[in-house]
C-alpha cells in the first residue's frame, strides 16, 4: 500500500512538473524588454495547454496554445522606457511571475574576444580605468546584461543557462567592456534603461556564426561535426557552424533594437572580398532570424596589431574589407580604432582602451538610430587626390568642418612607379582663391619625386593622428590596388 501511494505521489509530481510553464533562461528576473514594441515571449508547456500572460502595465491578456512539442510563443506590447519595475506573469494552471523587469533599449553584443573582453579584463590584458568603473557603476541605473555561455552545439539550441545581472560594483567587472561603455553613453544621453545580450566567443571567425545552409551554399567549410573537428582539431574557436548553434541561436527569439559587432582578427589573411561578402551574408542571416527587419548593425574595425610583422599589410587588408562591408550592408556603421592602441601594444591583441570603442559605437546609435544629429558619429575617409609635381593633395569626407591638426600629421606613405612606399610629411594647405583645391591636406616625400600612390596607416601596426572635428580618426586607406 505504501509503495502504491509513493508511486501515485511520484506520478502526480511528475505530471505537475510537466504541466508548469517553462521559460528559456533569457526570460527572467531583471531582464530588460525592448520598449514600445510587440516583444516576443516564449517557452514550453504541456502539449495543448493554453498559456496566459498578464503584465503589470496593461490589463490585456495574451494567450498561446502549446503545440504538439509543447512550444508556445506570443507577443505583448511593451510600455515606453522607464525605470519603473515591472512584472510579467505566466499561467498555464500554475503561475510563474518575473520581477524587476524594465522597459528600455536592448542591444546584442556579438563577435570575438575584443567584444567578449570584460570590464575587469583578461589575463595580462587590462582595461583602462577598471577601478573607477567599479566605483562609479552604481551611478548608472538601469543597465542590465545577460551573458550567454560560449558553447558549441551540433544542432541549433533554443535555450542557454544564463541569468540577467543588474550593473553595480559587484557585477560590472563581468560585463563586456565594449558593450558596457556603449550602454553607459546611451543611458546618459537618453536617460532610459539599456539591456545588453552578450552572445560572443573569443577567436571565432565570421564563418563560426553562419548557418549550415549558408555555409554549404557560400563557403567550402564542412558542416558535418566530425569533419569540422578534423578541419580545426586544436583551435576549436575557429570551428564553423557550432558556435552559432550553441551561443547565438538561443537569443534569436528575443526582441532587440540592434546588433553591436567586434570581430575580424581570426579572418586576417582571407583573400579578395571574401570577408566583406561573408560579413554581409551574416548580417542578412541574423536579420532574417530575428525577424525584426533591417535592425541597426554597428561594428568595430580591428585595431592595429603586429600579426607577426608590423610592416605587413594583411591586417590592413582586413580593415579595408570591413570598410567595404560598411558600404554594402544597409543600416550599418563602422567604428575606426586606429588611434586606440598604445605604441607599446603592438603585440597586444586586446588593447586596453575599450571605453572610446564603446562610446564610438554609441555615437553611431545616438545619431543614426535615435536621431541625435548633433552627435558626430562618422570617422573621416579618403575622398579624392590630385598630384601636382612631387606633391599630393587630398580631400577627406566627414571632417565636420575641421581637421584635428595642421602639422605633425603622421601615418602617410607615398610610392612612385617602383611601388616602394616611403614615409611622407603631411600638413594642412590653404591658399587664397576659394577654389576646390585651394584647401587640402598636402603630402610630400623627399624620396619620391614622381608620386603615383598614397597610403594612410596601411600597415598591420601603424598609428595615425589625423582626426575630424568630432575627434574621430581617419580611416586607413590606400589609393592603389597593388597586391
Amino acid at each position: 500500500m505504501k509503495r502504491y501511494l509513493l508511486a501515485t505521489l511520484l506520478a502526480f509530481s511528475v505530471a505537475a512538473l510537466q504541466a508548469k510553464v517553462r521559460l528559456p533562461h533569457i526570460l527572467g528576473d531583471n531582464m530588460i524588454l525592448q520598449q514600445d514594441t510587440d516583444a516576443r515571449l516564449w517557452g514550453w508547456a504541456k502539449p495543448g495547454k493554453t498559456v496566459k500572460v498578464t503584465t503589470s502595465w496593461s490589463r490585456d491578456v495574451a494567450t498561446a496554445k502549446a503545440d504538439a512539442d509543447g512550444r508556445w510563443l506570443l507577443t505583448v506590447h511593451t510600455p515606453k522606457a522607464s525605470y519603473e519595475p515591472l512584472t510579467i506573469t505566466f499561467d498555464d494552471g500554475d503561475r510563474l511571475t518575473l520581477n524587476n523587469v524594465l522597459s528600455g533599449e536592448v542591444w546584442v553584443c556579438a563577435g570575438q574576444s575584443n567584444m567578449e573582453m570584460p570590464v575587469k579584463g583578461f589575463g595580462n590584458c587590462p582595461v583602462d580605468g577598471y577601478n573607477m568603473e567599479v566605483l562609479e557603476s552604481s551611478h548608472y541605473k538601469g543597465i542590465h546584461f545577460v551573458k550567454i555561455p560560449s558553447r558549441m552545439a551540433v544542432e541549433p539550441q533554443d535555450d542557454a543557462d544564463c541569468q540577467w545581472q543588474v550593473v553595480g560594483p559587484q557585477t560590472v567587472g563581468e560585463a563586456s567592456a565594449t558593450g558596457y561603455f556603449f550602454a553607459q553613453a546611451v543611458n546618459r544621453a537618453l536617460d532610459i534603461p539599456v539591456g545588453l545580450v552578450m552572445a560572443n566567443k573569443g577567436g571565432t571567425r565570421v564563418e563560426s556564426w553562419l548557418t549550415k545552409e549558408n555555409l554549404e551554399k557560400y563557403t567550402d567549410d564542412p558542416t558535418d561535426s566530425l569533419e569540422i573537428v578534423k578541419r580545426w582539431p586544436q583551435y576549436d574557436y575557429h570551428r564553423s557552424l557550432l558556435w552559432g548553434n550553441g551561443t547565438f541561436h538561443p537569443v534569436l527569439n528575443y526582441t532587440v533594437k540592434g546588433i553591436l559587432f567586434y570581430q575580424g582578427c581570426s579572418n586576417v589573411g582571407d583573400p579578395g572580398n571574401q570577408y566583406s561578402d561573408r560579413l554581409a551574408l551574416l548580417v542578412k542571416q541574423w536579420r532574417n532570424q530575428f525577424r525584426l527587419g533591417d535592425i541597426p548593425f554597428y561594428f568595430v574595425q580591428i585595431a592595429p596589431y603586429h600579426y607577426d610583422n608590423v610592416m605587413g599589410v594583411n591586417g590592413a587588408q582586413l580593415r579595408e574589407q570591413q570598410y567595404r562591408a560598411s558600404k554594402i550592408i544597409p543600416n550599418s556603421g563602422l567604428v575606426c580604432t586606429n588611434d586606440l592602441v598604445y605604441p607599446y601594444e603592438s603585440q597586444q591583441i586586446h588593447p586596453a582602451q575599450k571605453k572610446p570603442v564603446g562610446q564610438r559605437l554609441a555615437f553611431l546609435a545616438l545619431n543614426k538610430t535615435y536621431g541625435m544629429e548633433t552627435v558626430g558619429c562618422q570617422s573621416p575617409s579618403f575622398k579624392d587626390m590630385r598630384i601636382v609635381g612631387d606633391t599630393i593633395h587630398i580631400h577627406i569626407n566627414d571632417d565636420f568642418g575641421a581637421i584635428s591638426r595642421f602639422e605633425g600629421i603622421e601615418g602617410f606613405e607615398v610610392a612612385g612607379e617602383d611601388r616602394v612606399f616611403h614615409p611622407a610629411v603631411a600638413e594642412h594647405f590653404w591658399q587664397p582663391g576659394g577654389g576646390y583645391w585651394d584647401e587640402t591636406i598636402r603630402i610630400v616625400c623627399k624620396e619620391v619625386k614622381k608620386p603615383v600612390a598614397l597610403r594612410y596607416c596601411y600597415r598591420n601596426f601603424q598609428l595615425g593622428n589625423l582626426k575630424n572635428a568630432a575627434g574621430l580618426p581617419l580611416f586607413p586607406f590606400r589609393t592603389d590596388d597593388w597586391e
